[in-house]
């Protein structure tokens, strides 16, 4: 396709990084990866790894800078394809510019995923794992399952064993090898976090487990919250430590609240009987379930959302997809026999 540019999210750089990469390489496209101002110094050193790979000369180049640099690159000419991964107002922004001048794109934006426990699911058996669905890094992960939809008749039982997973956390010095949940990425976000903590318990939300924690002005005591499906803080992502639980009647309703969102990346579905599990997530309108599981993403399938969680797809095969053009050549009807 040509030139490429790879702009980078600030919640797992190296991560988002060799993402984009790999698909790239795999096309033989070139790239230039632009990572988010807060990670300047973080994505020189991957920069200076990535130069030691045996790959042609300029195949990769990181470019480090202030947002407006990824402007200008999103408006280059000379700029064939463009891969972003960020917020859904961001990634507006980034479509609408390259759409100006056809240029391809491919957005991986916001989610707000729901996690459906069926009522023969345990939460004792699963803990651990539902946790880590839940605000592993802290919450800052699009695929974070920040919805918790739990059967009503069981919600007693589970909502318990959830809450004490909360008020077990400990919350602190991210060095701690013994911390749960450290403080966010930066002040900014988890002023925003706090604000919209704040928010949801005078809407009404009922905080039923969470910790506390002290030693840094980033830090956000992470909560579980009792609400309502359409409350704001059920419908807007997060990207910190606080999760919404909400209680349905029947599969039927727990499909239709987990699909009404503008949002549509991830999911997950929790139960021990695996083909109703499956049966379930055919249902739900994302672009990827995970059954049983913390993982928003495999490798080798393609990842992207529905709706405002983006366009297009990485990864897999529809991932370096991404990257080529189709071409065809016309033979004369004598030179094809």
């Amino acid at each position: 396709m040509g030139l490429a540019v790879g702009i980078v999210a600030w919640n797992v750089p190296m991560f988002l990084a060799c993402e984009k990469l790999a698909s790239a390489i795999a096309a033989g496209c070139p790239i230039i990866l632009k990572p988010s101002p807060e990670n300047a110094r973080t994505m020189q050193i991957f920069g200076e790894a990535v130069m030691a790979l045996d790959l042609p000369k300029g195949m990769i180049a990181v470019l480090t800078g202030d947002r407006d640099i990824g402007r200008r690159l999103v408006a280059d000419p000379r700029i064939s394809k463009v891969s972003f991964t960020g917020s859904t107002a961001a990634g507006q922004a980034v479509a609408e510019v390259a759409a100006r001048r056809f240029a391809r794109c491919t957005l991986e934006l916001g989610g707000k995923s729901a996690a459906i426990l069926l009522d023969d699911f345990k939460i004792e058996d699963r803990a651990h794992e539902l946790f880590l669905a839940m605000i592993q890094n802290n919450g800052q992960v699009c695929g974070a399952q920040s919805r918790i939809l739990v059967p009503r008749g069981k919600t007693g039982a589970i909502r318990d064993g959830i809450a004490a997973l909360f008020d077990g956390l400990k919350v602190g010095d991210p060095l701690d090898p013994a911390t749960d949940v450290g403080p966010l990425a930066t002040r900014v976000q988890s002023e925003k976090v706090k604000a919209m903590y704040a928010d949801a318990l005078a809407a009404g939300a009922l905080k039923i487990g969470g910790a506390h924690g002290a030693g840094s002005a980033c830090l956000v005591d992470p909560a579980l919250l009792l609400t309502a499906p359409d409350a704001r803080i059920a419908q807007e992502e997060v990207f910190g430590p606080l999760t919404a639980l909400i209680e349905y009647d029947d599969v039927d309703q727990a499909v239709a609240i987990a699909n009404d969102s503008v949002y549509g990346l991830s999911g997950s579905v929790w139960s021990p009987d695996l083909n109703r599990s499956i049966h379930v997530a055919r249902r739900l309108r994302t672009g990827t379930v995970g059954i049983n599981s913390k993982r928003i993403l495999d490798f080798g399938a393609p990842f992207g959302g529905f709706r405002a969680s983006g366009i297009g797809r990485e990864l897999g095969p529809e991932g370096i997809d991404s990257y080529l053009e189709s071409s065809s050549i016309l033979l004369p009807d004598a030179a094809a026999h």
